[in-house]
């Protein structure tokens, strides 16, 4: 598949997301505003694979790293990371590149956002659920013991490069969290993302392309989430207090493969949908490999979590729902005990 370059407006400028196949092996400095001082902040895994030889391609490269999982995306790996870029000699003209997934992503993207007040921040997300959801946005933060993502900022990239070849050191279970995130994308407005036979890793660059281009759509026309942003959401309510129960010990992909499956129940109660859309849902989730149950966890707990996610408000109950593939909404004040029924019969 040919470079494919897809703009991003945003309120303060334009960056370009750049899709190529073997882009990392290829990767022309100056062309990205990478031939000056550049801080590649990764995670040893993914520094042993991609970090140490970006470096080394780079004229002007420090490589710095924080440790992966969900569990440490908070400030101390943030303070951390701010003394890493201090011993570099960072400055106001240095570059930030995360290179990782989502993790990776949002909280070297905090980092790089309030160092010096901000510097300029470049994304090469290498999982597909990084690709396909969490480096487009510009939305970058860590998580609270009280709840997921309550520390953050709009932090807009200068770029977004993403090599689909690195799609092949991916191991199956962080492939299955990438289809997660790419299921909700196709759920909320491209029908061609649930085709099966486009699931499969040799074909990875256009389900990328495909996946990005719903996120740009949306974030483009509700850059600071005002409005229809919300929708993006879609499982996640479910799948951060899953997250926040477990103890971050389900990874966020699985968590929202259980989340899709939850609202869409949870639609279908409330008489939003019909149940053909329900049991599409789930041979979708199975098909991907993806858990379809809660596995025993306790459904007060669960709901309990869900008052500290930011899309309640006063307290209040807030969902994102479908009516129907590419028909989102959201509704507030969903009654207690019919979110707990709904947990309850996914146990």
């Amino acid at each position: 598949m040919p470079t494919t370059t897809i703009p991003v407006s945003t309120p303060e400028s334009v960056y370009h997301i750049t899709i190529q196949a073997g882009l990392l092996r290829d990767l022309d400095a100056a062309a990205y505003g990478l031939d000056q001082h550049v801080i590649i902040a990764s995670n040893p895994t993914v520094s042993a694979l991609y970090g140490e030889t970006l470096a080394a391609r780079l004229p002007h490269a420090s490589l710095v790293l924080m440790l992966d999982g969900e569990r440490y995306k908070n400030l101390d790996t943030v303070r951390s990371l701010y003394e890493q870029f201090v011993k570099t000699g960072a400055d106001r003209h240095t570059t930030v590149i995360a290179l990782g997934g989502g993790v990776v992503g949002d909280t070297v993207g905090f980092a790089a956002a309030s160092y010096m007040r901000g510097v300029r921040f470049v994304q090469i997300p290498t999982t597909l659920l990084a690709m396909v959801d969490s480096s487009v946005g510009g939305k970058v933060g860590v998580d609270l013991p009280e709840g997921k993502n309550l520390v953050g900022a709009f932090k807009q990239p200068a770029a977004v490069l993403i090599d689909p070849d690195v799609l092949t050191s991916l191991p199956p279970l962080e492939w299955r969290c990438g289809m997660a995130e790419a299921l909700k994308h196709g759920l909320l407005a491209d029908a061609t993302l649930l085709d099966p036979t486009l699931h499969t890793p040799d074909r990875a660059a256009e389900f990328v392309q495909r996946a990005v281009q719903v996120k740009v759509d949306i974030v483009q026309a509700d850059p600071y989430e005002q409005n229809i942003r919300a929708y993006l959401n879609l499982g996640h309510t479910f799948a951060h207090a899953i997250e926040r129960v477990t103890e971050y010990a389900w990874p966020h992909g699985e968590a929202v493969g259980v989340g899709l499956m939850a609202a869409v129940k949870l639609s279908h109660a409330l008489g939003l949908c019909d149940a053909a859309l329900v049991k599409h849902v789930d041979t979708l989730l199975a098909e991907t490999g993806l858990p379809l149950r809660l596995g025993g966890l306790d459904a007060d707990a669960l709901y309990a979590a869900m008052g500290t996610d930011k899309k309640w408000q006063a307290g209040h109950s807030r969902f994102v729902l479908l009516r129907g593939i590419g028909d989102p909404c959201i509704v507030n004040d969903v009654p207690r005990e019919t979110v707990i029924q709904i947990l309850r019969d996914m146990l």
